[in-house]
């Protein structure tokens, strides 16, 4: 995030409860397993990544092994 805001490049974070989060919307902690998602719910993360970063001509991401949750893996191949 910090290199992010370093070059004034805009970006969001993943989030198994609010979707695709970007800095500017303010929500409230919260503690929710990735593990506990459901399917209903991972539909709706699909949707909502498809639908907020299609005006996107390029994504990048941090990949850390140790915490990329296989579920994000799942999203990435199943998004358009």
């Amino acid at each position: 995030m910090r290199r992010c805001k370093d070059r004034n490049v805009r970006w969001a974070i993943f989030s198994d409860k609010y979707l695709v989060w970007f800095p500017d919307v303010r929500y409230e902690w919260y503690e929710k397993d990735p593990n506990t998602v459901t399917e209903a719910e991972f539909s709706a993360l699909v949707a909502d990544f498809d639908d907020k970063l299609s005006a996107y001509s390029q994504i990048r991401f941090y990949y850390n092994p140790g915490r990329f949750h296989p579920i994000w893996a799942r999203l990435l191949r199943q998004s358009v």
